[in-house]
């Protein structure tokens, strides 16, 4: 007799991340989404959870004074699993979570590797305004379907992968970026030259890149010259923008 499978738990919100002194109100969320893996029913990664948590607490950070929360989502499982769309269907729940919990609030999807899929899977829901793909993941067999992007329209949508990128395919991420500029002009992609798939010899860039876009989008901050460059340039232009050893202190300084 074929043994039944245990339904899976269900996905939830991570504590919110706030910075000390913050205000109890909030004005805008920021989902962080982690990575997962293209087949597994398997519970979440603690590490890849964990993964997302200093990034979480610096756009806390950066945004306190505007009533920025912060959430990592927690999954039901770590597998996108086909047509399923797990991670997807659960970055959807997150964004539903969000409305319940805080009201009409404007919310960022921002994700890594195979949350940065569902980040871009899941940015048409009403309630988002903004996209963060972090070395976004895509199948790269033949038959393929594409990703869809035309639901993008209306969000602001930046994509940033590390060149040397040997798990989540930097081509497949530019061809996207490609189809969404088409119909979606606010989108734009930087590419780390030298770095691999968690980004992390350029963290102090990226974390930067990430705060400068997540408070732009959501509170109407001028953007950084950079990112208000690369949203204005044409494609390929506006989808291979290196990003600058330094950025972080060109924002500071």
């Amino acid at each position: 007799m074929a043994q039944r499978a245990l339904p899976l738990p269900a996905a939830r919100l991570g504590r919110a991340v706030t910075a000390a002194g913050a205000s109890t109100a909030v004005s805008g969320v920021v989902l962080l989404l982690p990575d997962g893996e293209p087949y597994s029913y398997r519970r979440p990664s603690p590490f890849a959870y964990a993964f997302q948590l200093p990034l979480a607490r610096a756009l806390a950070r950066a945004g306190q004074e505007d009533g920025l929360a912060a959430h990592v989502v927690h999954y039901r499982c770590r597998g996108w699993n086909t047509t399923e769309a797990h991670l997807a269907a659960d970055a959807t729940w997150a964004v539903e979570e969000v409305v319940r919990r805080y009201g009409d609030v404007p919310v960022c999807l921002a994700g890594h590797g195979m949350g940065g899929r569902a980040a871009l899977r899941a940015g048409g829901h009403d309630a988002v305004g903004a996209v963060f793909a972090m070395a976004p993941w895509f199948p790269d067999a033949p038959d393929a379907e594409p990703e869809p992007v035309k639901h993008l329209v209306g969000r602001q949508v930046l994509l940033v992968h590390g060149t040397n990128d040997q798990r989540s395919d930097p081509e497949l991420s530019f061809r996207l970026a490609e189809r969404a500029k088409k119909s979606n002009r606010d989108t734009c992609r930087f590419e780390v030259h030298s770095d691999g798939h968690s980004l992390r010899q350029h963290n102090a860039e990226v974390t930067a890149l990430a705060t400068d876009f997540v408070l732009g989008a959501l509170f109407g901050h001028t953007y950084a010259r950079p990112v208000a460059d690369a949203l204005a340039a044409p494609p390929p232009l506006g989808l291979r923008m290196p990003l600058a050893a330094g950025f972080g202190k060109s924002l500071r300084g």
